[in-house]
């Protein structure tokens, strides 16, 4: 043992062993006076002190704690209460520069299991890193796991004696004494009480004593639970103590902890984080800060984890085959998770009601984001109006689960689709005046011939399925059909656009609807009267009045009678049309429009 101290003295960057850390007080200061010397860049962070001195080093391997692969050499200097770690300068034997210096207050140590080829290694836990390195031998390791050991408790000890000398009550000075005795009789019956700010509190317990190291240990090993049942169990310990000034330095050191803790919890329910497992792999974290007294952040968290998840989920769904599949999938995706969110949420929060109104503001949101993927696959691509009305309806169909929690987003989803629908049943609109009156311009007021009676029967079912049910009295005989092909298409155009119409329909749509059935209809009326009203052939004029006659009499009420059930009330406007039509039955010579 002597020949080993010898050997420390001559060289201080020898492998001291821990019984080398009993050398005498001087011996220590030159020790670490030397050490300031050859390590470079290190004598401003480490400022010598009287109570400082070096307690044992050595060269240790580096690894990556992930890949477990070998990073660097270092050398590492464990002082009384920190420990400094080094790296070897190039072609200069014996000298260092300064990596990392970390106190024993946060400092925990993890032995690692050897797992060949990867042995004699141990972990150092300082918040928010960790770091693994490896001795050259298990002796070494288990002198290294020691000696760090046996000084931090050394250093918990001498914080632990500090703090209770300074809890101790300091003597009153001694008053002079007087001559008069009604002095004396006077503080003989005077008795100071001990004030509440005097009172002893008791620091002196093992388990305060290794709390901050205890949540350094559970905060680097991701025990969160174990964290925040360590504050509260100290919470209520100190619930009715006084604020002394010991207890204010423990809370101190507390609060740092707390911190460091709320800063883990947080990164934990970062996007980047935890993204997949759905709302409740968020669930541990956001029940720790909710216990820690931060609510509002677990809530704000909670939310902007879940928005970038669903957000996620939307961007990886592949756009391939029809729309209507698709939306299937998209509305999904987006509902299920939506209300897979609402239910964690109602656990998470159920004792605080003021987050409610944040979820709310957060549905809405999400809502416009489905939208945003919504209209652009379904309106911006130009899609039939039959394709769209089934998207639409799906998407009403799935926004209707949310009531089974009591969530109601219907009207959102109206608000946000209503500008692309009314495009929509404005375009369509166009698109069926366009193709009516190109019909138009090409009329021969002639019989429709089907050649076929099955040609006729699909026409007749056509016909039945639009709620024309009594076209049977314009067939004549064979297959020929006593209308026209431009009044008979128009009526089948007419009510389809009507049918598709009704399955998009909320009430901020009934003026657009309503307009636009009353343009279509009023250009097959307008060329009907004006055919009527032009045309000499007696024989033609007969065909034309019959197919006004089934314009007025059959298709428009049809029309008229449908809206009212679709949207619930009837249309003015369409019962004006067809009473307007009957001023032209009465006077069909009239060569003035009623229109």
């Amino acid at each position: 043992a002597l020949g080993a101290r010898r050997a420390a003295a001559a060289d201080p960057f020898l492998p001291l062993s821990a019984k080398d850390a009993a050398a005498n007080e001087e011996g220590r200061q030159r020790t670490l006076t030397t050490l300031l010397e050859k390590v470079e860049g290190c004598r401003d962070l480490l400022p010598e002190s009287p109570g400082k001195y070096l307690v044992y080093n050595g060269d240790l391997v580096e690894y990556d704690a992930d890949h477990m692969a070998q990073i660097q050499r270092v050398h590492a200097f464990l002082m009384n209460d920190c420990l400094l770690v080094a790296t070897a300068l190039p072609n200069r034997r014996g000298a260092y520069r300064y990596d990392a210096l970390y106190p024993l207050d946060g400092l925990a140590v993890v032995n690692v299991k050897d797992n060949p080829p990867m042995k004699d290694m141990f972990k150092l836990l300082m918040f928010p890193e960790s770091r693994i390195f490896q001795a050259e031998n298990a002796k070494i390791k288990k002198e290294w796991l020691e000696v760090l050991e046996e000084t931090k408790r050394n250093r918990a000890l001498s914080e632990k004696r500090r703090l209770e000398q300074e809890a101790l009550p300091r003597p009153a000075p001694t008053p002079p004494e007087s001559t008069n005795p009604f002095d004396v009789d006077e503080d003989e019956e005077e008795v100071d009480e001990p004030s509440a700010e005097d009172e002893v509190v008791d620091l002196s317990l093992e388990w305060i004593q290794e709390l901050p190291e205890d949540l350094d240990v559970c905060i680097a090993q991701r025990d969160f639970e174990g964290a925040v049942d360590l504050l509260d169990k100290l919470n209520e310990y100190l619930a009715d103590k006084p604020v002394s000034q010991p207890v204010k330095e423990l809370r101190a050191k507390v609060d740092e902890r707390v911190r460091q803790l709320t800063d883990v919890l947080v990164f934990e329910l970062s996007p980047d984080r935890s993204l997949r497992g759905g709302p409740r792999a968020t669930r541990r974290a956001v029940s720790q800060l909710i216990r820690l007294g931060q609510s509002t952040k677990a809530c704000e968290l909670f939310l902007k984890n879940r928005a970038a998840a669903v957000q996620t989920a939307i961007r990886q769904l592949r756009i391939e085959g029809a729309t209507l599949l698709y939306i299937h999938k998209l509305c999904h995706v987006f509902f299920t998770s939506l209300l897979e969110t609402a239910r964690e949420f109602e656990t998470d929060f159920a004792g605080n009601n003021g987050c409610y109104s944040a979820f709310v503001v957060w549905a809405r949101s999400s809502m416009r984001m489905f939208v945003d993927a919504f209209s652009k696959q379904v309106f911006d691509s130009k899609e039939s109006l039959s394709t769209a009305a089934e998207c639409v309806k799906v998407a009403k169909e799935h926004c209707k689960q949310l009531s089974e929690i009591g969530l109601d987003l219907t009207f959102i989803i109206h608000a946000l689709l209503v500008k692309d629908i009314k495009g929509a049943l404005q375009s369509y609109k166009d698109i069926i005046i366009e193709a009516t009156k190109h019909r138009n311009s090409e009329e021969m007021w002639r019989k429709m011939n089907l050649m076929t009676p099955e040609a006729l029967g699909k026409l007749r079912e056509e016909m039945r399925s639009c709620g024309v049910g009594n076209f049977d009295q314009y067939t004549g005989d064979d297959c020929w059909v006593n209308l026209s092909y431009t009044v008979v298409a128009f009526t089948k155009q007419t009510m389809a656009f009507l049918e598709e119409a009704l399955k998009l329909y909320f009430p901020e749509l009934h003026m657009v609807l309503l307009e636009s059935l009353v343009e279509i209809i009023l250009v097959a009326v307008q060329h009907v009267d004006y055919s009527l009203r032009c045309e000499q052939d007696p024989e033609k004029k007969a065909f034309i009045r019959q197919n006004a006659s089934f314009l007025y009499e059959t298709v428009l009420p049809v029309v008229e009678k449908r809206f009212e059930e679709g949207v619930g009330k009837p249309a003015k406007q369409l019962q004006d049309l067809r009473n307007a039509s009957r001023l032209m039955r009465v006077n069909p010579e009239s060569t003035t429009s009623v229109v």
